[in-house]
């Protein structure tokens, strides 16, 4: 498996593994290093059971040990995890997503008590028995994108927080202008935002739909 992981500053760089209780060996490899101004872009090579978690608020590349039910989806069970959902699953989705309003962000955590942001969003789906990628950048690919005119409750938003013109921050949609996600700003943990003015207004990329009534 090989990636492309760029907007990386050379000058705070740094790996960091997380594993469970299960000892992590993800075979990490640096096959390239290209230098592009004040930046330089890594390609890498990992083993499949691991992920890479782009960490921008402390400049850290984070490599994650993969469960080992997400290891072993099937296509029959990714099928299932597309199909369409009534509108009380998304109901429950947001009322789950609000009960954990207030819990702490924590860089690399899926739940169920602390979270990082796109951690916050797969635990949400899984919980629903459905499964998406672990990155805010990958769940970003993960769907259809649908502009501001187009998002609905329970839909998957995505920003650039750090205008570098990818994807590093998710939440999920409240209807109303408002999102829930976990935020390392401020409110430091699980939090509600508005959409449409403040610090989120103009950092809004797109939405995906893994819900629909």
């Amino acid at each position: 498996m090989t990636k492309v992981i760029n907007s990386v500053l050379l000058s705070s760089l740094w790996l960091q593994a997380h594993g469970g209780v299960e000892s992590l060996d993800c075979k990490l490899h640096i096959d390239l290093a290209q230098s592009e101004s004040t930046q330089i872009v890594l390609t890498l090579s990992y083993d499949e059971k691991c992920e890479v978690i782009m960490d921008e608020n402390n400049n850290q590349i984070k490599l994650l040990f993969k469960h080992m039910d997400d290891l072993n989806s099937s296509s029959d069970q990714n099928s299932k995890n597309n199909s369409i959902l009534p509108t009380d699953k998304i109901a429950g989705l947001i009322t789950l997503a609000k009960s954990k309003l207030g819990n702490s962000y924590a860089t690399a955590k899926a739940g169920p008590d602390h979270f990082d942001c796109s951690g916050f969003v797969y635990y949400l789906f899984k919980t629903n028995d459905i499964v998406i990628p672990r990155s805010s950048l990958a769940q970003s690919k993960a769907g259809k994108h649908l502009n501001r005119k187009e998002i609905k409750k329970g839909d998957i938003l995505f920003f650039d927080t750090a205008n570098r013109h990818h994807v590093n921050h998710s939440g999920i949609y409240l209807g109303d202008g408002k999102f829930i996600h976990s935020s390392s700003g401020k409110a430091y943990g699980v939090t509600i935002s508005e959409l449409d003015k403040g610090f989120y207004k103009d950092r809004f990329l797109w939405g995906i739909r893994k819900m629909e009534k």
